[in-house]
């Protein structure tokens, strides 16, 4: 008995140890993304979190006992046990994380967490501020802690976020993602202090969404035959392209976020881009058909009859069913990129225009009046079933009720003239929001994307707030969102390359108060974050690890200064300008180099795991690179980039002008004068243009 006894403290004690995680010890790092508003050490000994730790919740309050089974199983994934979820008041001792509600924390989405020996307390006002402590807790703890305790600093964090609308736009409509990736992609919002999941889910590639009134919507417009083959290369892959949410899967997904403090905004997009809808519905278009669903990218002429009453029932019908799978104050209704082609053949909308004397006015066709009475009288149907309405900024044209939300999405000035006429906005322009644009200039060993260029560190200087709007008007710039549009994205492994990290940065931007970002800073707390990625699989952009470079033409000394960087200052960057790849024995980088000749430039972080990918960089050397040069005509705005020199750098711009490789000049001459400091033998010249009539860039004129 006595052996058997000893046998079982043996195999208790052994238990306890392993369970315990006191095999070792990590510390934790509260220099999490985003950042929070206020982080105070406190003078004292840490608390050590481990298995024997619990997590008290108020008894009855089914939303804080599934915020703290949360928790539990945050730091499951790290260190491999669960923490005791318990409601148990006498729990509240020494030693435990302790959950409270406390009507004292004003931001209905702040909190107050604060560690000291005794325990961690995590205080807010409502279940949604737990929620995002409870996420600056689990990204303090090391990713890779298994069988850890986990010793945490005396600290207190208030914190609470800058902006109301924190979301992300996800289309489904070009490229359909099953139900568990949806899900996969609100815990990457969760983790990332997202409040709104923007679904878009209707398109003229595919209709998504069942509605039970109309079957045909999915029968039909939810497939098409096949799909292009590149940037719409005329060339398609042969196979049919298909897929739907059924209404049980909607309301599953719609739950599942609502657990975790997200907000799920259908968009139906009206009155363009519903080729999927008139695939189905065909005597709902102008002429009646036959249409098909697309196969190719684009905008596309054929649209909604806005003349014909039935379509505009047909529309109110699916909204009907859309506001009962929804329970969003917001129903976003789209109202870009409309055509007007066929409505201006169309007798039924010209009767319609007659009819309501939709004439030209504030500057607008019949046509684009005819839109607004579209987009009106959505929004007075979506209203009397007390919802509002959210649109792309196209939305302004013939004008809004005051009480619509306006997506500005073509540029920041859209926004800043809704948020004059008195519309809350929310910012998401394609110069800083669209993660579907590349995140790197150097585009051979990327996957095809739709264009642009929108590097990580362009997210993180967005600032949601223009300062050419006035102090009376910035409330009404309620937040920001990041949109992923899929034309170019067909597998969960690359939307999860596009998003991440550029949705650190935007959570930042988000999240964090403006006076306190700093790139610099972010990219030494970006690692941490990085190593959750990692334990959890996430195929996200590694561009990061690559070196970073920065060109400067000195004109005044006659030679491009390079600046390379990488992420770990103690990292080796080693270089060659001969085009050869470099290695561990080719030339280290201490200071900016200096480049007045030819020059193939390619640099590479040397690592004891590898090297990083090459950076490629042909410099060619003219006449006129390097000098001093000035504008004339000054270059457009929109398209002004890195100024003047960029002419004169000795770098060559290739397709992607939003690398700032190229300026523009809109509806003017182009006249400039380059300094050749002296009387220089000139053979020939050559300057080149780029077009890109997707983007309406088009070639020069003599």
């Amino acid at each position: 008995m006595n052996v058997l006894r000893n046998l079982f403290a043996l195999s208790t004690a052994a238990l306890m140890l392993t369970a315990c995680g006191e095999k070792k010890t990590v510390k934790a790092d509260y220099d999490v993304i985003p950042k929070p508003l206020a982080t105070t050490n406190v003078a004292g000994e840490p608390f050590l979190l481990s298995a024997r730790t619990r997590i008290v919740y108020p008894a009855g309050n089914t939303k804080l006992h599934q915020n703290a089974d949360f928790l539990a199983s945050y730091v499951q994934q790290a260190t491999g046990y669960a923490p005791v979820v318990t409601d148990n008041a006498k729990e509240k001792a020494n030693g435990n994380i302790v959950l409270s509600i406390d009507p004292a924390v004003q931001n209905p989405e702040g909190y107050i967490l604060q560690v000291n020996s005794d325990g961690i307390s995590l205080k807010a006002s409502t279940e949604a501020g737990i929620f995002y402590g409870i996420q600056t807790l689990r990204k303090s703890i090391p990713a890779k802690a298994e069988n850890s305790a986990i010793e945490m600093a005396p600290v207190t964090i208030e914190d609470a976020p800058r902006f109301s609308y924190r979301g992300v736009h996800f289309d489904v409509g070009r490229h359909y993602f099953s139900v568990d990736f949806v899900k996969k992609f609100i815990d990457y919002l969760a983790l990332h202090n997202q409040n709104r999941l923007h679904w878009h889910l209707t398109e003229d590639q595919g209709w998504r969404l069942e509605i039970k009134k109309y079957p045909q919507l999915t029968e039909v417009g939810s497939k098409r035959k096949h799909t292009v083959i590149g940037q719409n290369t005329g060339e398609y892959d042969g196979k049919p392209y298909g897929g739907y949410y059924t209404q049980d899967q909607v309301r599953e997904i719609v739950a599942y976020a609502a657990d975790r403090n997200i907000i799920v905004i259908p968009e139906i997009d009206l009155p363009g881009h519903m080729l999927g809808a008139l695939a189905a519905y065909p005597q709902y278009g102008c002429t009646g058909g036959p249409y098909e669903v697309e196969a190719t990218w684009g905008v596309f002429d054929d649209v909604i009859c806005a003349g014909n009453e039935d379509a505009m029932l047909f529309l109110e019908d699916v909204l009907d069913e859309v506001v009962d799978l929804f329970p969003s104050e917001y129903i976003h209704i789209g109202g870009d990129e409309c055509p007007k082609t066929r409505w201006e053949k169309c007798p039924k909308c010209q009767d319609r225009i007659k009819k309501e004397k939709l004439n030209v006015k504030n500057g607008h066709s019949p046509e684009e009046n005819l839109q607004s009475y579209v987009i009106r009288r959505m929004e007075r149907h979506l209203n009397g079933k007390g919802r509002q309405i959210i649109g792309w900024d196209e939305t302004l044209e013939g004008g809004l009720a005051p009480n619509a939300t306006v997506m500005a999405w073509r540029g920041m000035n859209e926004g800043v003239t809704a948020a004059n006429m008195g519309h809350d906005v929310i910012m998401t322009p394609t110069s800083f929001c669209y993660f579907d644009y590349y995140q790197t200039a150097d585009t051979s060993e990327e996957p095809l994307a739709i264009g642009g260029y929108l590097p990580l560190s362009r997210v993180y200087e967005f600032e949601p707030v223009p300062s050419n709007i006035s102090d009376d008007k910035k409330h009404h710039i309620i937040g920001c969102q990041a949109n992923l549009w899929t034309e170019y994205m067909p597998t969960e492994q690359q939307v999860e390359y596009m998003l991440m990290p550029r949705l650190a940065a935007m959570s930042e931007v988000q999240w964090s108060d403006a006076s306190s970002r700093d790139y610099a800073q972010f990219l030494k707390r970006l690692p941490n974050l990085i190593a959750m990625y990692d334990r959890e699989g996430v195929n996200y952009g590694k561009h990061i690890f690559d070196v970073s470079v920065n060109y400067t033409a000195n004109t005044d000394k006659g030679v491009l200064e390079v600046e390379l960087s990488s992420l770990n200052p103690e990292d080796q960057i080693r270089y060659t300008l001969d085009g050869s790849a470099p290695s561990a024995a080719s030339a280290l980088y201490t200071a900016p180099l200096e480049i007045s000749e030819d020059a193939k430039l390619r640099s590479a972080v040397i690592r004891a795991t590898g090297a990083s990918r090459t950076l490629s960089q042909d410099v060619q050397i003219s006449k006129s690179s390097l000098k001093p040069v000035q504008s004339v005509s000054e270059p457009s705005k929109s398209y002004a980039y890195n100024g003047i020199t960029s002419l004169v750098d000795g770098l060559k711009g290739g397709r992607n002008y939003k690398t700032g490789r190229w300026i523009g000049f809109v509806g003017k001459d182009v006249e400039m004068v380059i300094d050749m400091r002296g009387e220089t033998e000139i053979s020939n010249a050559k300057v080149s243009a780029l077009v890109e009539k997707g983007d309406w860039i088009m070639g020069a004129t003599g």
